[in-house]
């Protein structure tokens, strides 16, 4: 096996205990629509625009990266080692449903994780902290795809650079849009409160 084709996945297995099955089972959903319903809640707080953002890069990293997986129809981790008579040799997650069709290629999670927390990074401005938080989240995502046998390493390094590129792309966009605090996309909830009177 190359690393494109398992030893990402291998080395994973071989390293499995209960902490980290419990914390990247429940931590993929990042890359879900509970990461987006969370993100896009605060930033209607925060500005219209910048939740509008977050919904628009999870339609884009869907719309995607499965145009881009039924181009290529790469085969699943569990397809593709059941096929090959050896995936008995990886030790798989209770409760995690292993997918086993052709739609590996990329990873729909990472390249939604990549887009919506990319494009937060964007929207954060240059708060290093906050930068580096976003970054690693999305990091984990990628690697959590991995560690479940839903996906290569091929699969994720690809979901992250279409991630990437819709976060980038709809910034650049909505930066030839400059901020009016006067339009409503540019208002949020709670922001047409009257202040009390003196």
């Amino acid at each position: 096996m190359n690393i494109e084709q398992g030893d990402t996945i291998a080395f994973f297995s071989g390293r499995r205990n209960p902490a980290g099955d419990y914390f990247f089972k429940y931590f993929t959903r990042l890359g879900e629509e509970y990461g987006y319903i969370l993100v896009i809640a605060i930033f209607l707080f925060q500005r219209f625009r910048f939740a509008l953002l977050a919904f628009l890069a999870g339609m884009g990293a869907l719309i995607l990266s499965y145009f881009l997986k039924s181009y290529f129809k790469h085969p699943r981790p569990f397809r593709y080692f059941n096929e090959l008579g050896t995936f008995d040799q990886f030790i798989a997650i209770d409760g995690v449903h292993l997918l086993s069709g052709a739609l590996s290629f990329p990873s729909g999670h990472t390249a939604s994780g990549f887009a919506l927390y990319g494009m937060v990074t964007f929207l954060v401005g240059k708060r290093w902290y906050w930068q580096l938080l976003l970054f690693f989240t999305a990091l984990l995502v990628g690697i959590s795809r991995i560690y479940l046998i839903q996906h290569f390493l091929k699969d994720v390094y690809l979901g992250a650079f279409t991630g990437i590129f819709i976060a980038i792309l709809l910034y650049v966009i909505q930066a030839r849009f400059p901020y009016n605090r006067n339009n409503w996309i540019d208002k949020s909830f709670g922001s047409n409160k009257k202040l009390p009177q003196a």
